[in-house]
């Protein structure tokens, strides 16, 4: 027994090292594969990177001239989401904000369709924005305040629409031309013009 032992585990030695080359080899090769796709993943996404690129800079060119549009009209303004958001901070330097907020809660309101949920959203909105003392209150003429009122005993879609006409003058004669020649737009119709996209749109 004393011969065997010895001799046992060196015969399995040196089978195993017999062996490694070839196991080493073919792990060579498939490691060599699986890095040949690792090392053409980044084309790839230099690729996706770059027409990502491009839809970025096609997105920035619609901004710009969105941007420009606003002065067309007070109705491009509104149209516009950024637009929108744009004239909202300026209005907020003048701490006139309600007014516009008012506007877009009246849009909104058009839209409800259950006559409960209408009810209830008009008082709320009147409360908010219309009645005397509100906490928000809008610039418009008792006159409209009252009709306001009397119209929302039968709450249709239509019962703000007065007082979000008076309202949308105010902001259109108003603080409109006090935006387009404030310092924060004309920074954004500069930024506009310089990445080249000034032109009109078609009529």
């Amino acid at each position: 027994m004393s011969g065997w032992m010895p001799g046992c585990p060196a015969l399995s030695m040196c089978r195993g090292l017999a062996a490694l080359p070839i196991t080493c080899l073919e792990r060579a090769k498939d490691l060599k594969t699986r890095l040949g796709i690792l090392l053409h993943k980044p084309e790839l996404g230099h690729k996706a990177g770059s027409s990502s690129k491009l839809q970025l800079g096609s997105r920035r060119r619609d901004s710009s001239q969105e941007v420009l549009e606003w002065r067309e009209s007070f109705d491009q303004l509104l149209k516009s989401k950024s637009g929108v958001n744009a004239f909202h901070t300026f209005l907020k330097t003048e701490f006139s904000e309600e007014n516009l907020d008012f506007w877009l809660a009246c849009e909104d309101f058009k839209k409800i369709r259950s006559k409960t949920k209408l009810a209830s959203k008009a008082n709320r909105i009147f409360e908010e924005f219309v009645q005397s003392e509100a906490p928000r209150e809008v610039n418009i003429d008792h006159e409209t305040r009252e009709i306001t009122r009397k119209n929302l005993s039968g709450a249709t879609s239509t019962c703000f629409n007065e007082a979000q006409a008076k309202t949308r003058t105010l902001m259109e004669k108003d603080s409109y031309p006090r935006f387009l020649k404030s310092a924060s737009y004309q920074d954004m119709t500069k930024q506009a013009a310089s990445r080249g996209s000034s032109k009109r749109p078609h009529t």
